[in-house]
């Protein structure tokens, strides 16, 4: 039986990117996450099939995401490894436990964070329930992002 890892088990350069990632979130500086994210990151949404690929949509969508949280905070967090899902390799990695609210429903989830050697964030899969709260919080998203320009608004039907 695998026994789970310790909170030291991560390489330093990841360690340090979970705590300057938590900081930037917790403090809603969106810069700060810049330099956090590899050129090519993935983000794994709860509420998308297909990732949202690259440093420039994946901040554009923090964008949204920072603005409509209410209430966010980081409530607890793992470190090790995991294996990742773009290539099946394995990584060092971060899981941490979040709670928010988005249009009144409160939102329990966790954030999974990959690293590379660098310890920048290479891919991203975000985790929520209840599943209500999963709506709601596509169609904020959705809007957000529509509303930023970052993806075009979906055809009327005539």
């Amino acid at each position: 039986m695998a026994t789970a890892p310790s909170a030291d088990s991560a390489p330093a350069p990841a360690r340090d990117a979970v705590a300057r990632f938590r900081d930037a979130v917790e403090k809603r500086e969106l810069a700060a996450l810049d330099d956090l994210f590899t050129p090519d990151i993935r983000f794994y949404s709860p509420v998308k099939f297909q990732p949202f690929e690259g440093r420039e949509m994946v901040v554009g969508l923090f964008g949204v995401l920072l603005r409509l949280f209410e209430d966010f905070r980081y409530v607890g967090s793992y470190e090790g490894a995991a294996q990742t899902s773009s290539d099946g390799s394995e990584a060092p990695s971060a899981v941490l436990l979040f709670r928010t609210t988005v249009s009144g429903k409160e939102i329990h989830g966790i954030d999974l964070l990959h690293f590379d050697e660098a310890g920048r964030i290479k891919e991203f899969t975000v985790m929520v329930r209840p599943q209500s709260a999963v709506q709601a919080l596509g169609q904020a998203v959705y809007a957000g992002l529509v509303a930023d320009g970052l993806v075009p608004p979906l055809a009327e039907e005539g």
